[in-house]
């Protein structure tokens, strides 16, 4: 096997990012490149080292032993290139350098939004870039330090830690919603009801979860209108267009203005935590610990230690 050159760096990153998505179409859009240009590189990157590094097949991109082992490696070198960039840049807390952050909508309006104040204030220097996103996505192979999700769809292989306590989902409704149309008693009588579908960010239909423990129920509900966007179902429930299925704490407001009104609040449910992961293979960025704690702070958790 020869020996690698400068040049190979942006081959070798390349390789990664194949790895990582699995694809080559994939990874050369993560990279500015062309599907071509891309398996090119890879083939001189093997002809280069003498060894096969993946298996390409029609549907599939896998590593042979020898190109899983080295991703493990390149993965832990281009961390350290990381780590060590981050330590030149100047004292205090300019050398935090760039921190990158996926999270999902809720998550942007109740967590980062309340918290940005205190953070600019804690680290003037920081790039902070946030991407708010509702898909499911491989933060490492996106290239973000962190992403932001509920607790049950962190990936295993991350270090999550919990921003929040749990978070209560409730269905609500305007009062000329009300009006109209009566208020629900049990789960059973959303049948006859005009409910607002929730789409996740993977595009598949949620069941409203009702009630808690052995009496929690998953229902399928009845509606014609669908949407994505907390925001714009807030919107739409105060229309009168529907009930919806939503966090209690992204409708106090309304809540407290009577825009909005809780039904079946005897069947609420409680949901999992927000958390901050992050991956365990990835240098830990310190501007990353504070805003952790500015959050938890601000929701009544204790700090991190350390």
């Amino acid at each position: 096997m020869s020996t690698p050159e400068r040049t190979d760096l942006a081959d070798f990153r390349l390789f990664l990012a194949v790895v990582r998505r699995r694809s080559f179409s994939g990874a050369a859009i993560e990279l500015g490149l062309t599907p071509s240009a891309a398996s090119h590189a890879i083939r001189r990157l093997e002809t280069r080292l003498g060894a096969k590094l993946l298996n390409r097949t029609s549907r599939a991109v896998s590593t042979t032993d020898l190109g899983a082992k080295l991703a493990e490696r390149l993965e832990e070198g281009f961390d350290l290139i990381a780590s060590a960039l981050e330590d030149l840049q100047a004292p205090g807390t300019a050398r935090f350098g760039q921190l990158r952050l996926n999270v999902f909508r809720d998550a942007a309006h109740l967590l980062v939004t309340p918290a940005l104040p205190e953070f600019a204030r804690q680290c003037p220097d920081v790039r902070l870039t946030i991407v708010v996103d509702d898909r499911p996505i491989d933060i490492v192979a996106e290239g973000y330090d962190a992403g932001m999700r509920y607790g049950h769809h962190v990936p295993e292989d991350m270090i999550a830690v919990p921003l929040t306590g749990p978070q209560q989902w409730v269905v609500a409704g305007s009062p000329g919603y009300f009006e109209a149309n009566g208020r629900p008693e049990t789960p059973d009588d959303l049948a006859s009801h005009k409910c607002l579908q929730l789409l996740l960010g993977d595009n598949a239909a949620y069941r409203w979860e009702l009630g808690r423990g052995d009496d929690e129920q998953r229902l399928r509900v009845p509606g014609l209108i669908t949407i994505n966007d907390t925001t714009t179902t807030i919107e739409a429930a105060k229309a009168g267009l529907g009930l919806a299925y939503l966090l209690q704490a992204r409708i106090a407001s309304e809540l407290s203005q009577g825009t909005l009104e809780i039904a079946l609040e005897p069947y609420s449910s409680e949901g999992a935590p927000f958390h901050m992961y992050y991956s365990s293979r990835r240098h830990n960025h310190p501007a990353l610990r504070i805003l952790i704690n500015i959050i938890r702070a601000q929701n009544g958790l204790p700090r991190l230690a350390g």
